[in-house]
């Protein structure tokens, strides 16, 4: 049972996604990654057939690809929305406006179905890139608490709190400030909080 444990940690240590520790500040909004990615609105068949007539024409075919990926994953075919995912990965530049917002949207979609550490992945990519988005500190704070990084995890939210300070120290806020969030991650965040307040971190 202990070798196993020891085998099991080290398994863990060895596929945890490394995350940089955060900056002072982040002040750039970055809308240009964090939105969903739109090309034909509606639902059911109909939305999908005009997203595949997008896709062939090739005009949009990059965020039409995108838009079937999340398709996908919000209808649990997981396994079909991460091969499309990756189709646009491939096809676009981590530092593009395109590639950033679809892999944000892509660590969206992991993060939902349950893969916190591929999500993970993929928000620390985009934020290194792009240098000091405004939805990284709370983003990251979310994941790593998740995975119960939880000193990462507020130390990451404490970005957040010297950044914009009146907005982040009252939980009400964040149905507001995080309107694309699910309630239950809201409350995380709000954890994440509580144990901000019980022990500020000093920066740096």
């Amino acid at each position: 049972m202990l070798l196993a444990t020891v085998l099991a940690s080290a398994a863990l240590s060895v596929h945890a996604q490394t995350v940089p520790k955060p900056k002072e500040f982040y002040f750039d909004e970055d809308k240009a990654t964090a939105r969903p990615i739109v090309v034909v609105e509606g639902e059911g068949e109909a939305q999908v057939q005009a997203l595949v007539r997008e896709r062939d024409r090739g005009r949009r075919q990059l965020e039409a690809t995108a838009q079937l990926a999340h398709i996908a994953f919000s209808d649990g075919r997981t396994d079909l929305g991460a091969q499309l995912y990756q189709q646009v990965v491939a096809g676009t530049e981590v530092k593009g406006n395109i590639g950033r917002s679809v892999r944000w949207n892509y660590a969206w979609d992991l993060f939902r179905a349950g893969q916190v550490e591929p999500a993970l992945t993929r928000w620390v990519e985009i934020a290194t890139a792009h240098g000091g988005p405004s939805w990284a500190p709370p983003t990251l704070a979310l994941a790593l608490w998740r995975l119960d990084r939880k000193q990462e995890a507020v130390a990451w939210f404490g970005a957040a709190v010297r950044t914009e300070p009146s907005q982040w120290l009252d939980a009400r806020n964040y149905a507001t400030l995080l309107p694309g969030w699910r309630q239950e991650d809201r409350d995380t965040l709000a954890e994440v909080l509580g144990a901000w307040q019980a022990n500020p971190p000093i920066w740096p």
